[in-house]
């Protein structure tokens, strides 16, 4: 048996020892993967993932990862969905020996994303305010020029 073949990936001929190949032919949910991503051009980005669900639709069925984007601070935490029409996405086993990301910096930047949106919140909430203040004498003149 030959323990050695040529395999093309995108134009690069590799040679792969089949005695320490892996190949991972199925997925189950909470399987960590990597995702890889193009960005825009030939950029693409690697992302640490995980299978969060199989969408058995009939016509489509859908692999669906939620992956970690840390360079996204605003939005850390995404989801693809891989399917036969997904362009510009792929998935594989991660690798348990590659550097992953670290959990504190994760909630820190989930904690910065909630300031902000509580801020926003705030913010909201003393305009409301100040329009009641400030125009709802006209409505409640408006009203009396209706009846």
């Amino acid at each position: 048996m030959e323990d050695k073949r040529i395999v093309e990936i995108n134009g690069l001929k590799v040679e792969v020892d089949l005695r320490t190949a892996k190949r991972v032919d199925s997925f189950k949910v909470g399987d960590a993967v990597k995702i890889l991503i193009k960005k825009y051009s030939d950029n693409y980005e690697s992302h640490f993932g995980m299978i969060v669900g199989f969408d058995e639709f009939k016509a489509l069925p859908t692999i669906v990862v939620a992956y970690l984007a840390p360079s996204s601070w605003e939005q850390p935490l995404n989801f693809a969905y891989i399917n036969a029409k997904t362009e510009g996405i792929e998935i594989c086993a991660q690798d348990p020996k590659d550097i992953g990301i670290q959990k504190s910096d994760l909630m820190g930047a989930f904690d910065r994303e909630m300031n902000k949106k509580e801020q926003e919140l705030r913010e909201i909430t003393r305009k409301r305010k100040y329009f009641e203040d400030m125009f709802g004498r006209y409505f409640q003149s408006e009203r009396a020029n209706v009846s």
